[in-house]
């Protein structure tokens, strides 16, 4: 059916849809992020560049020492905790020894691995703010194997005030990971959705940083705010940080929205956008319910598939540096 315009009467059989969309003109057209026939046909990805191939990496005969990736992004509901479960349980299924440190006081990530985090007694909170705990103490294993989580609940929040007085109090969790290191490939940081000193201290201590990215216009206007805040904790703090890519979430290519901002991203930043695009899923909210990674919910689905994809991807950019 044409789009509506003030013009024009309903037909007999015709009913008004509010979210009716005009398509766009060719040269316009020409500027968004390629639909799923356009994929098909030219043989690219979402993203509008050729989709390279990404091998199943081999098996670990050792282990460690970790990289450690923050997942960050200053806005909320983008993915960042969706993404660090499922790349994280992706990256076991692979061989890999992961950790997850859940490192926003919500305790979000917690909760999607079936952890209730008012129940816990010690939390990562009292791992940053307790000498002589023992890291041992606080992890718990998940029913990934080969996945361990350093939980966290509302006691984190204390930790951005008590920080303010210590002496190198942004570098509370690097010290704290520190002992870690040796027995894990991948430590994923989930990040709290704010620049405050829980996010500098999981970017002083990461060797690289995931942004996820809705695709949706008021998520996209945050980007440089992130990027200016990675570049002075660079400078300043961890001159090893790098970015490690921007993740596109919550992609609907039936949308022009979508593949507008898409296209905006990968024109921003290039190749520093993964190939891998992760889809919107009825299965996502699921997992959080079922408390498990979408790779064991739902091992078939699309969704599961794409984090599977991603993490080959990050293992290969990882070979490539």
């Amino acid at each position: 059916m044409a789009p509506y315009d003030d013009d024009n009467d309903l037909q007999d059989g015709e009913f008004y849809d509010p979210d009716a969309e005009y398509e766009p003109d060719p040269e316009y057209a020409a500027t968004l992020a390629p639909d799923a026939a356009r994929q098909r046909r030219e043989r690219v990805g979402p993203t509008g560049r050729p989709l390279p191939y990404f091998p199943i990496p081999n098996p670990l005969t050792d282990h460690g020492p970790a990289k450690i990736v923050a997942m960050c992004n200053q806005k909320g509901g983008v993915g960042k905790t969706t993404s660090t479960i499922n790349l994280g349980a992706a990256l076991a299924e692979y061989g890999r020894r992961v950790l997850l440190v859940d490192f926003d006081p919500q305790g979000a990530l917690s909760v999607g691995l079936g952890v209730n985090p008012m129940e816990l007694d010690i939390t990562v909170y009292n791992l940053l703010m307790e000498r002589g705990l023992a890291a041992d103490e606080v992890l718990l294993k998940t029913a990934v194997p080969g996945m361990d989580l350093l939980p966290s609940n509302i006691d984190l929040s204390a930790a951005e005030v008590q920080l303010v007085s210590e002496v190198a109090r942004e570098s509370a969790l690097q010290r704290a990971l520190k002992p870690l290191m040796a027995d894990y490939d991948y430590i994923v940081i989930d990040c709290q959705p704010s620049l405050g000193l829980l996010t500098v201290n999981a970017l002083t201590a990461a060797h690289s940083v995931i942004v996820p990215l809705e695709c949706e216009f008021f998520a996209l206007r945050g980007v440089a705010l992130l990027t200016e805040t990675i570049e002075k904790v660079r400078e300043r703090l961890n001159p090893e940080l790098e970015l490690d890519g921007i993740l596109a979430t919550m992609y609907d290519s039936r949308t022009v929205h979508s593949r507008e901002v898409l296209a905006r991203v990968v024109e921003a930043f290039d190749d520093h956008v993964f190939h891998t695009v992760i889809g919107r899923t009825v299965r996502f909210p699921e997992t959080t319910v079922a408390g498990e990674p979408i790779t064991t919910y739902a091992s078939n689905s699309v969704g599961a598939a794409a984090y599977r994809q991603l993490a080959r991807e990050v293992l290969a950019r990882c070979h490539a540096e």
